[in-house]
């Protein structure tokens, strides 16, 4: 069967756009009410249980609730940017879902259809630009809404976010090393001919998980918001629906980040330990359960959201900033430089691609990670209130407390003398 074209493409791409999009609005209202659930269950409480059974209108009344809410606007706002910020956070969160393969291809009368919105041949490069121009709404948030807090969310926020994106921009190009592909329909496919990427690329894995824990402000990397500090960040002015986009934005993105990783590391909507769901001819069962299979892949790195963010305490600013600089970027480069050398041997020594050339990079990715996990556990690189040079200090100012104590008290007995 061969691919759709002409008219019947563009309606079908129509479709596409509307189911995925109703899809993503959906998931994000259900995951509000999931995460306050789990976070129920974690503090030993029940959680959201008076609308609907389980509580589970509580979104819908949630949403009904800001869009009856007044609509508030600082006396000293730019207007125009004020209301600009919470679009252009909102519509990036969006667009990047687009091009992420969601199941197998599904038949049609037509020709086949693609899962995806726009198979870009750029594919991965696009959503690391789209994504990229988030930190514009937030940051304009921040300075737009003329509040000392706000604005300090909001460089906090690009602050983060630019300091991550380069970590996480470098922890792929050892993924794209050995896909030698940037279209993520290339990259599910060479998975699932082999080995899902994290196998062979654990660290990489590693690393691209903790960037996009820190690229989608969730705990522990919420400095942006801190409403302990910060009361609400660079959504302190917004109310109503315009606050509503900026939690859209963010759970849309943690959706998108779940189902990258899913797509780059876990094979996608490749059902493991068989080949039934990758060969011709596609069929309406193959396209249900590869849609499934990508789904609960994708639930299982948003449960981990919910997870860590109730779990971990959050980083102090300085160490947020130490994580990202003086760890995740210096251990990417020399990740991408160890790849790159291994891969290289390998084709030298016509070692061909297969499950034993994925099972040589996977030996070589235990040992790296037992030696980058060992570095960070010493406390050197990202240390608490009390490490590296602030135990030093506090040290030292004790041991001058307790001399000026000894003086004083020596000088005490000989007055009394």
């Amino acid at each position: 069967m061969t691919w759709i074209e002409g008219d019947a493409f563009l309606v079908a791409s129509v479709v596409k756009i509307l189911v995925i999009f109703t899809l993503l609005m959906v998931l994000v209202a259900l995951w509000t009410w999931v995460e306050r659930r789990v976070c129920g269950f974690i503090q030993n409480r029940t959680g959201p249980n008076r609308v609907g059974p389980f509580g589970i209108l509580q979104p819908a009344a949630d949403g009904l609730k800001n869009f009856l809410k007044e609509e508030t606007f600082p006396p000293f706002a730019n207007r125009p940017l004020f209301l600009l910020a919470p679009l252009m956070a909102f519509i990036p969160a969006l667009i990047t879902f687009s091009i992420i393969p969601v199941a197998a291809p599904l038949p049609t009368k037509w020709g086949l259809v693609g899962t995806q919105i726009a198979d870009l041949p750029v594919g991965f490069l696009f959503i690391l630009a789209v994504t990229s121009i988030g930190v514009y709404g937030v940051a304009l948030a921040g300075w737009s809404s003329n509040n000392k807090y706000a604005l300090l969310g909001g460089l906090r926020a690009s602050a983060q976010m630019i300091s991550y994106e380069i970590a996480m921009g470098m922890s792929s190009v050892a993924l794209l090393v050995l896909s030698g592909n940037i279209t993520l329909n290339a990259i599910v496919a060479q998975q699932q001919a082999g080995t899902w990427f994290i196998i062979p690329l654990f660290l990489a894995f590693f690393l691209f998980l903790v960037a996009s824990f820190a690229e989608t402000n969730r705990l522990p990397f919420d400095l942006p918001e801190a409403e302990a500090e910060l009361v609400a960040g660079y959504h302190t002015e917004y109310s109503a629906m315009k606050f509503s986009m900026f939690y859209i934005a963010e759970y849309s993105n943690m959706i998108t980040a779940s189902g990258l990783i899913t797509t780059l590391f876990l094979g996608g909507w490749d059902i493991p330990f068989t080949q039934w769901d990758n060969t011709p001819p596609f069929t309406v069962l193959k396209f249900a359960l590869t849609f499934g299979a990508f789904w609960a892949k994708t639930l299982f790195f948003l449960f981990l959201y919910i997870w860590v963010r109730w779990t971990l305490p959050r980083f102090r600013f300085d160490q947020l900033m130490d994580l990202g600089w003086k760890v995740l970027l210096p251990a990417a480069l020399i990740y991408v430089m160890l790849i790159a050398t291994l891969v290289a041997v390998l084709d030298s020594s016509h070692v061909l691609p297969g499950v034993g050339y994925m099972w040589v990079l996977g030996g070589v990715n235990v040992v790296a990670a037992i030696v980058f996990f060992w570095v960070l556990d010493k406390r050197r690189l990202v240390t608490g209130a009390g490490g590296g040079r602030a135990r030093r200090v506090w040290h030292a100012e004790a041991e001058r407390a307790i001399e000026a104590e000894h003086a004083a008290a020596a000088g005490h007995a000989n007055g009394g003398r």
